[in-house]
């Protein structure tokens, strides 16, 4: 058979009764798999094809998964578009095993480091940041004056700090302060000032007024000078409220410019993993690949954080089965239910998730996406499950439980303690933090070729078996130590690309 008439696809699991398309224009009718299926329609690339007739209301497999059942009768050779999958319902949470597999123990990964930034309280960064926070998003634009002119006036004289950031977000007043699910984002602002990028000098600066008072934001000893008001009555004009937040912040200028970079084991390395623009290469490129280079991290003694829970959700019983112990597994069980009461609340399911580009790049609904999504966690124990905004608390494979926004879920990660995160990109997108470098894979050659300059790894080489999944897992695990050394700067960086923080509010607005 000629090499025209062969179409590229990738079939995950020997159960699997659907394949994707690879080839990068996709499949044409007539083309035939290397199974000897003959399609009998164009599949664009990343879709699926039916490798054998699948009968009305019968299961549609995927990674071994059933991700839904067929709307009606499907020929082999097929395109199995979106509409032909009927959705199943999401694991019952109240009826989930929670029997544990075991898990092989694998040998310590010994010998590698990272030059990173030391903190007085232990942790590591791999960036030197000034932070300002804010308590209320009405002093936002007076601190993005002075952030303006730090970054003009004071950086070129303190030539080891890498940057100054605004934590800036849009909660402080206008809310019921003392509602239940308000701990949700006054421990994420806290926390996010303790990342470890910042080293420990973060200030705050407030209005005077507002509900959320500068002193909830504290996590450490009081320090006076930490704390601004601008309605202080020492300042007349605003030229006088700027000159007093730089004169608070140039001591903490001289004390992070007197830092410098030194070894440090990965076991004093946080990663935060993520997805967004997902399609279905996701779950056989970029996030096996990030999967194999986070059981590095974790066997070399480091922490890896995975979250979004609308797209862990129908593989949950998955990862209670790679739960620690029973704590971790009811943990587990207990942010899934959590979610799902406050998407009820909202008159919306995890359905809603799946959006269009995705549904575009092949995935046909939450299901097949959460299934690939939890890929990123790799095969290690989960040790350890956070709240929304908790900071963490153990080494190892973790769970921090945020919504699956791309700007919500990065700014919840800070919160938690990353001081870099992966990103991997079907669609592709130039999200980027200005807190922590974040390093893009694309889980396609075609995103990584179109978009050469906004990409730091091509994972679509698996695909097409150009590199195999190990090869691409070692060369991220280096690339992540590079870069948390500072000796590679990610796209985003070098671009200036850096979204806004979004803080998950789940509680009410007055």
């Amino acid at each position: 058979m000629s090499a025209p008439d062969l179409a590229l696809s990738v079939k995950v699991h020997a159960d699997d009764n659907v394949a994707i398309v690879v080839n990068a224009k996709g499949a044409r009718a007539g083309q035939v798999l290397a199974d000897g299926t003959r399609l009998v329609e164009n599949v664009p690339m990343g879709h699926k094809v039916a490798l054998a007739a699948i009968k009305e209301g019968e299961p549609i497999r995927r990674y071994g998964e059933v991700i839904g059942h067929a709307d009606r009768d499907i020929p082999k050779g097929a395109c199995v578009t979106e509409t032909l999958v009927r959705m199943p319902e999401a694991p019952d949470l109240a009826r989930l095993s929670r029997v544990r597999r075991p898990i092989p123990e694998t040998p310590p990964l010994e010998g590698y480091t990272f030059e990173g930034f030391r903190n007085p309280d232990g942790s590591v960064g791999v960036r030197n940041v000034l932070a300002i926070s804010i308590s209320v998003q009405c002093v936002a634009g007076v601190v993005a004056h002075v952030v303006e002119r730090v970054k003009r006036e004071l950086l070129p004289k303190y030539p080891n700090v890498d940057d100054v950031v605004a934590l800036d977000h849009t909660y402080g007043c206008g809310v019921a302060i003392n509602a239940p699910d308000a701990i949700v984002p006054i421990r994420t602002l806290r926390n996010l000032a303790r990342n470890p990028n910042f080293g420990g000098e973060a200030m705050i600066i407030g209005l005077g007024c507002e509900k959320l008072v500068p002193e909830m934001l504290r996590s450490g000893p009081a320090d006076p000078s930490a704390i601004v008001r601008l309605q202080d009555e020492a300042f007349t004009g605003f030229a006088a409220m700027v000159d007093g937040v730089i004169a608070q912040a140039i001591p903490r200028l001289e004390r992070l410019n007197a830092r410098r970079r030194e070894t440090c084991p990965v076991s004093d390395l946080v990663i935060g993993v993520q997805c967004g623009g997902s399609d279905a290469f996701s779950g056989v490129t970029a996030n096996p690949a990030v999967g194999f280079a986070a059981d590095l991290i974790v066997r070399a003694g480091g922490a890896v954080m995975f979250s979004e829970v609308t797209e862990v959700r129908d593989a949950i019983h998955l990862l209670v089965e790679r739960a620690a112990d029973d704590g971790v597994a009811d943990a587990l069980i207990r942010e899934m239910d959590w979610y799902d009461r406050y998407l009820a609340r909202g008159s919306a399911d995890r359905s809603a998730n799946t959006s269009p580009g995705n549904k575009t790049g092949g995935l046909s609904n939450i299901v097949e996406k959460a299934l690939g999504s939890v890929i990123k966690s790799g095969g290690s124990p989960i040790v350890d499950v956070l709240s929304p905004g908790e900071r963490i608390r153990k080494k190892g494979m973790i769970f921090a439980a945020t919504p699956a926004s791309d700007f919500v879920c990065g700014t919840q990660q800070l919160a938690s303690g990353i001081a870099l995160q992966v990103f991997t990109t079907g669609r592709g997108t130039p999200y980027g933090l200005a807190a922590a470098p974040v390093v893009k894979v694309a889980t396609n050659s075609a995103l990584a070729t179109r978009w050469f300059d906004l990409i730091d790894l091509d994972a679509g080489r698996i695909a097409t078996g150009e590199a195999s999944l190990e090869t691409v897992g070692w060369e991220l695990f280096h690339l992540i130590l590079d870069v948390a050394s500072g000796r590679k700067q990610v796209a985003a960086d070098r671009l200036g690309l850096h979204n806004a923080l979004a803080l998950f509010n789940p509680g009410p607005v007055t």
